[in-house]
């Protein structure tokens, strides 16, 4: 689907409607060079974190101190006015240096898209203030009970003029990094809401206890709450999340991939240069100068070429409909919504091949020695695969072919799925 930047006057353009969104400023090249140091830094301890499961707690906070958690907010707001392309594109290169520290940042950076993306307020003028102090948000949807969105056990209760949330969750990136925790639980008469809870706050406990072969640093394990306050400001209808989080969702696991790629590039570039003898069959005896060991890295390269362009493109799609929202236009930003599902299924399908390929394909230019521990090559393929199954691709080819054959809308509505899963 394809439309211009410009649109008529919409019957449901909004009158009055002003977010915190603008149009992005930032100079890429500019914001490369600002993290460029703390990229190198990080990505020469990965080997170190990934033998010891060590969480990369002062890579984080340096990260933040250097303003990658503001990235999106706009310059007007004090933030560095990123694009959304810009965005991921930055969390790729960080995904090179260390897959799971730019993931930590899937979920702090959705929660101020969604704040970017809400109605100015006191409220939201304080979560641009504590984004902009660097304060820091975990995740916390998904619960460990095979349930749905429709029997999910989490509350989130009116206590006065105070909410209270009890319950417990699974999968809770980057909450071991956090000061805030955004958490899903159902009101009391049964709709959901949103609470975002201290860390720190009594009744909280967060447990170390992810068992994935991959992703093993990320702080992704259990989240209880018991009776945990939520202030009123800080609660809000599961309805008024930003139209385009699942999306954005997906598109941040497709920026860390990308970035995994890229690492098994250098990393198998390194290794190739290091080897000092071939296998007798090899047509060079420098394993270096062997044209079918540089095939291989061409074949790898050439999937990280693909990776880049499927992100940036998929970025543009979504900066699209923050653009629409942003004006107020809801018919046009309903359309880019499609555009932007489309988009995000075909990169899908094209970035997780890649990773996939590109973490095994490296080994055949390597050698046995390629295996070694000592190189932690293996952390890629582990990584990939662990991203590659949050959202299952298996699906994707199938609902863009039943668009483009029959037309059947493929943004899902998961309301109506009475199924689980945060995924998109």
């Amino acid at each position: 689907m394809t439309e211009t930047t410009t649109h008529p006057a919409s019957a449901h353009e909004v009158e009055g409607w002003t977010t915190y969104l603008r149009e992005p400023t930032a100079d890429y090249d500019q914001l490369v060079e600002r993290f460029a140091p703390a990229f190198e830094r990080i990505a020469a301890s990965n080997v170190a974190r990934e033998h010891d499961r060590s969480f990369g707690y002062d890579e984080v906070a340096e990260l933040v101190r250097e303003g990658l958690g503001r990235i999106r907010i706009p310059v007007e707001f004090d933030g560095l006015g990123a694009s959304l392309e810009q965005t991921f594109l930055l969390l790729s290169r960080l995904a090179a240096a260390d897959a799971n520290i730019a993931h930590v940042f899937r979920n702090h950076l959705a929660f101020v898209e969604d704040r970017l993306n809400a109605p100015q307020s006191a409220g939201n003028d304080r979560w641009i203030q504590r984004f902009l102090a660097g304060e820091f948000v975990g995740g916390g949807w998904t619960e460990a009970n095979n349930g749905t969105y429709a029997t999910i056990a989490t509350t989130v209760r009116r206590d006065d003029e105070r909410y209270l949330v009890s319950g417990a969750k699974f999968y809770a990136t980057g909450s071991l990094f956090a000061d805030w925790l955004d958490v899903i639980g159902k009101s009391d008469g049964g709709g959901l809401l949103t609470a975002l809870v201290r860390r720190d706050d009594p009744g909280v406990e967060l447990v170390d206890d992810w068992t994935g072969f991959g992703q093993q640093t990320t702080a992704s394990g259990s989240a209880r709450y018991v009776d945990v306050p939520a202030e009123p400001d800080n609660v809000f209808d599961i309805t008024e999340r930003f139209v385009y989080q699942g999306h954005f969702y997906q598109v941040a696991i497709l920026a860390v991939l990308t970035g995994i790629i890229h690492a098994s590039l250098r990393d198998g570039i390194e290794a190739l240069r290091a080897r000092k003898r071939n296998y007798p069959q090899g047509l060079d005896a420098v394993p270096a100068n062997d044209p079918q060991l540089l095939a291989v890295i061409g074949g790898v390269s050439a999937r990280a070429y693909a990776a880049d362009a499927a992100l940036r493109e998929v970025g543009r799609t979504l900066d699209r409909i923050a653009e629409a929202h942003a004006s107020g236009d809801l018919d046009l930003r309903r359309a880019r919504v499609t555009e932007a599902q489309l988009a995000t299924d075909h990169a899908q399908l094209t970035i997780i091949d890649a990773a996939l390929a590109a973490t095994t394909e490296i080994f055949d230019a390597l050698g046995a020695s390629g295996v070694s521990t000592d190189k932690a090559l293996d952390r890629h393929w582990r990584n990939a695969r662990t991203l590659a199954s949050h959202n299952p691709r298996v699906y994707k080819a199938r609902i863009v072919g039943n668009w483009l054959v029959n037309g059947v809308d493929p943004v899902p509505d998961f309301s109506a799925f009475g199924r689980g899963g945060q995924g998109n």
